[in-house]
């Protein structure tokens, strides 16, 4: 007699695939009320719907979950041992919607905000304390850094958003201009003024042109600002001679009215020096000498909770305490391919 040694067919075991978390919750019900019916009505679903849910389960673990007892099911071992997970994995998933909705509805969370040293006596701590009021359970967290780095912080992650300022064409999100991967919402436009000494000749005018103050030494400020008055100079017909430098607005306007020197000085730095020496004059440039704030945070974050709570709170804002006035462009979208 011949034995046959044809092996049996291999049993494909199953993986983490073949559950989903709709059948966890199924074979929770079922343990907890002991019937495919009374699960069905505490899952909100159909009979036919649960039963069909099970046998999918079922085809796909290779082995049975429920088994028929009387007019009523019960739970096999392998739906035993599915239930005792469920009811851990089930607690989990009810914990993390929990969480997301609390994130969704701000009630917990976290929003990291940087901005530049004027905007930070002035318009930073009426921003925190709005956001604070409409969202209390949000945690604050914020560094005062100028826009280069505050841009870099928040591309890198380490940042969710920050307040910057932008010159026209220094190439840094004003309008037509673009940060790679980053949103950018134009938020106000802030004048800048020329800081004059009291006995300077030009100091009894309503308004100076640059190319007037040709022969004069002037302050500048942080790199960028530097930048603009170079490029403001040049645009008017002279290179300015440049013989102080600091980002000290108290030390610009003691300097100032000292009559070393002449200084560009945007309109949130007077608001953030308190108070300014009486022995100086600002006076308006003829022209369009300004710069505009904006919102830079990650394109992909546009509908976090928390940047969007900074956003509606920038928005809700008034500019004309500051004497700023609103940008009335459209928010600038910046490709999300990273440079």
């Amino acid at each position: 007699m011949f034995m046959s040694l044809t092996p049996a067919p291999a049993v494909t075991p199953p993986t983490a695939d073949s559950i989903d978390g709709r059948v966890m919750r199924i074979v929770h019900a079922v343990s907890v009320t002991g019937s495919i019916t009374a699960a069905a009505e505490l899952l909100h679903l159909s009979q036919p719907a649960v039963s069909q849910q099970i046998k999918n389960a079922e085809t796909r673990l290779g082995i049975p979950l429920v088994e028929r007892v009387g007019r009523g099911v019960r739970l096999t071992e392998a739906g035993g041992i599915l239930a005792r997970h469920a009811r851990v994995i089930t607690a989990e998933l009810e914990g993390a919607v929990a969480e997301i909705s609390d994130l969704v509805g701000l009630r917990s969370g976290r929003l990291r905000l940087a901005s530049f040293p004027s905007a930070s006596a002035v318009i930073v701590p009426e921003l925190l304390q709005s956001i604070r009021h409409s969202h209390p359970g949000l945690t604050t967290h914020y560094r005062e850094l100028e826009p280069p780095q505050a841009i870099e912080a928040v591309r890198n992650g380490e940042l969710d958003a920050a307040l910057t300022f932008s010159y026209p064409g220094d190439g840094v999100g004003l309008v037509g201009d673009t940060l790679p991967g980053l949103r950018i919402e134009h938020l106000w436009r802030e004048e800048v003024r020329v800081a004059l000494p009291a006995d300077h000749p030009l100091a009894t005018r309503d308004r100076v042109r640059l190319n007037d103050l040709a022969e004069d030494t002037w302050i500048a400020g942080c790199l960028r600002c530097r930048g603009h008055l170079v490029a403001a100079a040049e645009s008017s017909g002279f290179i300015p001679r440049i013989s102080h430098e600091t980002d000290n607005m108290v030390a610009v306007m003691g300097m100032v009215a000292a009559s070393f020197a002449v200084a560009l000085v945007p309109q949130l730095s007077v608001l953030a020096a308190k108070a300014f020496p009486s022995r100086v004059v600002l006076l308006p440039i003829e022209g369009d000498t300004h710069r505009v704030i904006s919102l830079v945070s990650p394109l992909s974050a546009s509908d976090v909770p928390a940047i969007t709570a900074t956003r509606a709170a920038c928005r809700a804002l008034d500019p004309a305490a500051w004497s700023l006035t609103p940008f009335a462009a459209q928010p600038s979208l910046a490709s999300a391919v990273s440079r």
